[in-house]
Protein backbone atom coordinates (compact mmCIF):
# COMPACT_ATOMS: atom_id res chain seq x y z
CA UNK A 1 0.00 0.00 0.00
CA UNK A 2 1.64 3.22 -1.15
CA UNK A 3 1.20 5.81 1.62
CA UNK A 4 2.03 9.49 2.09
CA UNK A 5 1.78 11.64 5.20
CA UNK A 6 1.16 15.37 4.77
CA UNK A 7 2.23 16.98 8.04
CA UNK A 8 2.55 20.40 9.62
CA UNK A 9 4.61 20.28 12.82
CA UNK A 10 5.58 23.67 14.18
CA UNK A 11 6.59 24.35 17.77
CA UNK A 12 8.10 21.27 19.45
CA UNK A 13 7.83 18.79 16.56
CA UNK A 14 5.14 16.92 18.52
CA UNK A 15 3.18 15.92 15.42
CA UNK A 16 6.32 15.01 13.51
CA UNK A 17 7.18 12.46 16.23
CA UNK A 18 3.77 10.85 15.83
CA UNK A 19 4.04 11.00 12.03
CA UNK A 20 7.41 9.23 12.14
CA UNK A 21 5.98 6.41 14.28
CA UNK A 22 3.12 5.97 11.81
CA UNK A 23 5.39 6.30 8.76
CA UNK A 24 7.75 3.62 10.06
CA UNK A 25 4.91 1.09 10.16
CA UNK A 26 3.34 2.10 6.84
CA UNK A 27 6.69 2.68 5.08
CA UNK A 28 5.41 6.13 4.16
CA UNK A 29 7.10 9.35 3.15
CA UNK A 30 6.44 12.46 5.23
CA UNK A 31 6.06 15.81 3.49
CA UNK A 32 4.84 19.28 4.34
CA UNK A 33 1.93 20.70 2.33
CA UNK A 34 4.40 22.91 0.47
CA UNK A 35 6.47 19.90 -0.64
CA UNK A 36 3.76 18.08 -2.58
CA UNK A 37 1.62 18.99 -5.54
CA UNK A 38 -2.01 18.18 -4.65
CA UNK A 39 -2.39 16.40 -8.01
CA UNK A 40 0.33 13.93 -6.93
CA UNK A 41 -1.93 12.53 -4.20
CA UNK A 42 -3.68 10.36 -6.79
CA UNK A 43 -0.54 8.19 -6.88
CA UNK A 44 -1.12 7.05 -3.28
CA UNK A 45 -3.43 4.35 -1.92
CA UNK A 46 -3.60 6.03 1.48
CA UNK A 47 -2.86 9.59 2.59
CA UNK A 48 -2.51 10.73 6.20
CA UNK A 49 -3.05 14.34 7.19
CA UNK A 50 -1.75 15.63 10.52
CA UNK A 51 -0.83 18.69 12.51
CA UNK A 52 -1.14 20.24 15.90
CA UNK A 53 -4.51 21.62 16.91
CA UNK A 54 -4.89 25.41 16.95
CA UNK A 55 -8.10 26.98 18.25
CA UNK A 56 -9.97 23.72 17.83
CA UNK A 57 -8.80 22.68 14.35
CA UNK A 58 -5.77 21.59 12.34
CA UNK A 59 -3.08 24.08 11.33
CA UNK A 60 -4.22 26.61 8.75
CA UNK A 61 -1.52 25.45 6.28
CA UNK A 62 -2.95 21.93 6.29
CA UNK A 63 -6.53 23.19 5.91
CA UNK A 64 -5.47 25.46 3.04
CA UNK A 65 -3.75 22.51 1.36
CA UNK A 66 -6.93 20.44 1.64
CA UNK A 67 -8.80 23.24 -0.13
CA UNK A 68 -6.42 22.99 -3.12
CA UNK A 69 -6.72 19.23 -3.53
CA UNK A 70 -8.57 17.95 -6.59
CA UNK A 71 -11.77 15.97 -6.19
CA UNK A 72 -11.22 12.26 -6.80
CA UNK A 73 -13.56 9.35 -7.38
CA UNK A 74 -12.24 7.43 -4.41
CA UNK A 75 -9.38 7.49 -2.00
CA UNK A 76 -8.56 6.53 1.55
CA UNK A 77 -7.25 8.94 4.14
CA UNK A 78 -6.68 9.21 7.86
CA UNK A 79 -6.40 12.20 10.15
CA UNK A 80 -4.13 12.66 13.15
CA UNK A 81 -3.15 15.41 15.55
CA UNK A 82 -1.42 16.43 18.73
CA UNK A 83 -2.82 19.04 21.05
CA UNK A 84 -1.80 20.91 24.14
CA UNK A 85 -5.06 20.53 26.03
CA UNK A 86 -4.61 19.68 29.71
CA UNK A 87 -5.39 15.97 29.98
CA UNK A 88 -6.10 16.21 33.71
CA UNK A 89 -9.26 18.21 32.95
CA UNK A 90 -10.60 15.48 30.64
CA UNK A 91 -11.17 12.70 33.07
CA UNK A 92 -12.32 9.93 30.78
CA UNK A 93 -11.69 8.50 27.32
CA UNK A 94 -15.13 9.59 26.09
CA UNK A 95 -14.32 13.26 26.69
CA UNK A 96 -10.96 12.93 24.91
CA UNK A 97 -12.52 11.11 21.97
CA UNK A 98 -15.23 13.78 21.68
CA UNK A 99 -12.62 16.55 21.71
CA UNK A 100 -10.63 14.78 18.98
CA UNK A 101 -13.71 14.38 16.79
CA UNK A 102 -14.58 18.06 17.21
CA UNK A 103 -11.00 19.14 16.48
CA UNK A 104 -10.86 16.96 13.36
CA UNK A 105 -14.23 18.04 11.95
CA UNK A 106 -13.00 20.87 9.68
CA UNK A 107 -10.35 18.69 8.03
CA UNK A 108 -12.70 15.68 7.80
CA UNK A 109 -15.27 17.79 5.98
CA UNK A 110 -12.72 19.12 3.50
CA UNK A 111 -11.34 15.64 2.78
CA UNK A 112 -14.72 13.96 2.36
CA UNK A 113 -15.80 16.79 0.04
CA UNK A 114 -12.74 15.91 -2.06
CA UNK A 115 -13.83 12.27 -2.34
CA UNK A 116 -11.79 10.67 0.44
CA UNK A 117 -13.07 7.97 2.75
CA UNK A 118 -11.68 8.65 6.23
CA UNK A 119 -10.61 5.29 7.67
CA UNK A 120 -9.21 6.44 11.00
CA UNK A 121 -8.37 9.18 13.49
CA UNK A 122 -5.55 9.47 16.00
CA UNK A 123 -4.78 12.09 18.63
CA UNK A 124 -2.45 12.42 21.58
CA UNK A 125 -1.13 15.10 23.88
CA UNK A 126 1.67 17.38 22.76
CA UNK A 127 3.95 19.65 24.72
CA UNK A 128 2.41 23.13 24.80
CA UNK A 129 4.31 26.31 25.65
CA UNK A 130 2.04 28.76 23.83
CA UNK A 131 1.34 32.18 25.29
CA UNK A 132 1.54 32.45 29.08
CA UNK A 133 2.05 28.68 29.49
CA UNK A 134 5.77 29.09 28.84
CA UNK A 135 5.99 31.06 32.09
CA UNK A 136 4.91 27.95 33.98
CA UNK A 137 6.94 25.38 32.04
CA UNK A 138 4.11 24.48 29.67
CA UNK A 139 1.53 21.73 29.64
CA UNK A 140 2.02 18.06 28.77
CA UNK A 141 5.79 18.20 29.15
CA UNK A 142 7.44 15.13 27.66
CA UNK A 143 4.51 14.40 25.35
CA UNK A 144 4.14 12.70 23.04
CA UNK A 145 5.83 10.08 25.18
CA UNK A 146 6.69 6.43 24.56
CA UNK A 147 3.14 5.32 25.40
CA UNK A 148 1.66 7.87 22.94
CA UNK A 149 4.03 6.71 20.19
CA UNK A 150 3.24 3.06 20.92
CA UNK A 151 -0.47 3.89 20.48
CA UNK A 152 0.40 5.57 17.16
CA UNK A 153 2.13 2.36 16.04
CA UNK A 154 -0.95 0.30 16.95
CA UNK A 155 -3.13 2.80 15.06
CA UNK A 156 -0.90 2.49 11.97
CA UNK A 157 -1.02 -1.32 12.11
CA UNK A 158 -4.82 -1.16 12.26
CA UNK A 159 -4.82 1.08 9.16
CA UNK A 160 -3.00 -1.64 7.25
CA UNK A 161 -6.02 -3.92 7.71
CA UNK A 162 -8.66 -1.39 6.72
Amino acid sequence: MKTLLVVVSVHHQNTLKVAQAIADVLQAAIVSPEEVDPDQLNAYDLVGFGSGIYSGEHHKRLLAFANTMPVKDSGKAFVFSTDGAPRMLMKDATMLHGKMLNDHTALWEKLTAKGYEIIGDFNCAGYNTNSFLKLFGGLNKGRPNAEDLARAVVFARELMHT
